[in-house]
């Protein structure tokens, strides 16, 4: 069944800021994930026991001792901590279990982040992308031994957004750049460079299918889902807009999956600031109006699939029977 391309962004009331101890804990479990510490011995930096660490992170209320401990652990104020400013996450690990945390309850998920959305890929790509991340680590990796470790615990959380997403089936929006779709075709689903030709081969064939993967959700979206292809300049950081029940939620990443993959360095950023969420939602709004969708975009993925070549920002691809031409685009469509 086809979807309306409406606008992604709507505009509820704001609502007053409350202090959530589910987060807390949400925050804590996703550091004692990405800490490679055991909870023993993040419970004695609490000075709490190891039972009433889990029930910390199930959510239960604190004495102030402990969530200024806690403050102190994660390097953060207590105002910070209660969801008052915004949220550092340096580990991958951490970032991604939070990304899990928060789309448990989000009813709606905007996605800006590289030529591929892990929720929306394909289950070749889940099987592919464990070796893309240990390639990644490279041997002259400071930590190394402890970034490899990281990757079974990162896919273990990667596996069960996915199973989440197919389970909840929120709404998503994913705006992708037909420049980085050119990219991923030339390099593969590669997590290094100076591989074998022959793995080469291989990597940019899965690329090929991860792609027309996109074209037919393209053609065909399931119900709730929307995706729109900007052929000009999009931002290199990436970032996310989450809505749930009772507020919203933005987050921006340097960690990336897929080709040329990042799990290793940067920090990533998590607010409800409504500054900060009106600044990103007028973007989106921006990049949404002229993005290519439904089978516009499905001609350009799969010219960019016969071609490598990136199109030029006035060609028509309203027709896929023909080379595209010259001119104005489709006309940019009512945003409801």
């Amino acid at each position: 069944m086809g979807v309306s391309f409406s606008s992604p962004i709507h505009d509820p009331s704001e609502r007053r800021v409350t202090l959530r101890y589910d987060e807390i804990g949400n925050r804590l479990k996703a550091y004692r994930l990405g800490s490679n510490l055991s909870a023993d011995e993040i419970a004695n930096q609490l000075g709490i026991s190891r039972t009433a660490l889990y029930r910390f992170e199930k959510g239960e209320l604190a004495k102030i001792e402990t969530l200024e401990r806690l403050a102190e652990l994660l390097g953060v104020s207590i105002p910070t901590l209660l969801g008052v400013g915004i949220e550092y996450i340096p580990s991958a690990v951490s970032y991604f279990e939070r990304m899990r945390q928060i789309e448990e309850t989000s009813d709606q998920i905007i996605v800006l982040s590289g030529p591929i959305s892990l929720l929306l890929s394909s289950d070749n790509f889940m099987l592919t992308l464990e070796e893309v991340l240990t390639e990644n680590v490279t041997k002259n990796v400071a930590n190394r031994e402890r970034a490899l470790s990281d990757i079974p615990k990162l896919m273990e959380i990667l596996r069960a957004r996915k199973d989440a997403y197919r389970r909840r089936r929120p709404a998503i929006v994913n705006l992708m750049s037909a420049m980085e779709i050119e990219r991923f075709l030339h390099h593969g689903l590669v997590g290094r460079s100076g591989l074998p030709e022959e793995v080469l081969e291989q990597r940019r064939a899965l690329a090929r299918e991860e792609l027309d993967h996109f074209a037919q959700l393209l053609e065909n979206p399931p119900i709730g889902v929307q995706i729109g292809i900007v052929t000009d300049t999009l931002p290199h950081t990436g970032f996310q807009i989450f809505r749930q029940p009772d507020r919203k939620i933005l987050v921006l990443s340097p960690f990336r999956l897929g080709g040329e993959p990042n799990i290793r360095v940067g920090v990533a950023m998590i607010t409800s600031a409504p500054d900060a969420l009106s600044f990103h939602e007028a973007s989106i709004d921006e990049m949404w109006g002229r993005a290519l969708k439904g089978q516009n975009a499905a001609n350009l993925v799969r010219q960019l699939l016969a071609s490598k070549r990136v199109p030029n920002d006035n060609e028509d691809f309203s027709n896929p029977g023909k080379a595209p031409k010259r001119g104005s685009r489709n006309k940019r469509p009512s945003l409801m």
